[in-house]
């Protein structure tokens, strides 16, 4: 398929499948690109790798492994791989972190978090997608302000790819529900009271009643890592 017809197709599943359930909207996906579509996890839950799972066995989960990671979540990746049906494909930036303290200084993400993002994560993620067509990933509305509009199927303009949200209409109920339900895999430190988990250094815990975006890049203005926006 040519962009243009990956556009339209993004545009009127995004319309059609607006209110079919996460599974359906997988299994669309997975009929539709088969091997040319992949999820992708911050390894905060298995929620979407678990789900995709059974709509295509087998299916690529993309991790970005930035080199900052916290070492709970390099446990659950490794746990998502031996439980799951998946294939866990791990991306590294293109430098170690040692190399790129000695190109711009350590502390990068300190001084200058949305370099340090699109080094660590923007970069390698687009490397890593080259082989797909369309890509899901475990974005919600609720979880904040920026993302209260994701569609659950959408037009990726920047990387020429199909996005899907497949739980984007879901609560943090919904969410705690299919764990519970389907005893699916977690990062231990949401119970440890981390709300979103990312690289260590931009990450803390959250104080009751704060967005679930709010340990992320504390006292910044910066919301997001570049990867959806």
């Amino acid at each position: 398929m040519t962009a243009t017809d990956l556009q339209e197709l993004a545009e009127r599943a995004g319309r059609e499948l607006e209110d079919a359930p996460a599974p359906g909207i997988l299994r669309w996906a997975a009929e539709t690109f088969g091997k040319r579509f992949c999820v992708t996890s911050s390894m905060e839950d298995a929620v979407v790798a678990h789900l995709a799972s059974q709509a295509l066995p087998g299916v690529d989960v993309v991790f970005l492994d930035t080199g900052y990671h916290f070492p709970e979540t390099i446990g659950t990746r490794d746990a998502v791989a031996a439980v799951l049906d998946v294939n866990v494909i791990t991306l590294t930036p293109r430098a170690t972190v040692a190399e790129q303290d000695a190109a711009h200084g350590p502390r990068l993400h300190d001084r200058d978090p949305d370099l340090c993002c699109a080094l660590r994560k923007v970069e390698p993620l687009e490397r890593g997608l080259a082989a797909y067509d369309a890509w899901a990933t475990g974005l919600r509305r609720d979880e904040s302000p920026t993302r209260a509009g994701t569609p659950v199927v959408g037009w990726d303009a920047r990387r020429r790819k199909v996005k899907v949200s497949p739980i984007a209409r879901w609560t943090q109920e919904d969410v705690e529900t299919y764990i519970a339900e389907h005893g699916v895999l977690t990062n231990p430190l949401l119970m440890d009271g981390y709300a979103s988990v990312g690289c260590a250094p931009c990450t803390r815990r959250v104080a009751a009643g704060e967005d679930a975006r709010a340990g992320r890049w504390a006292g910044l203005a910066k919301t997001e890592c570049g990867l959806h926006g």
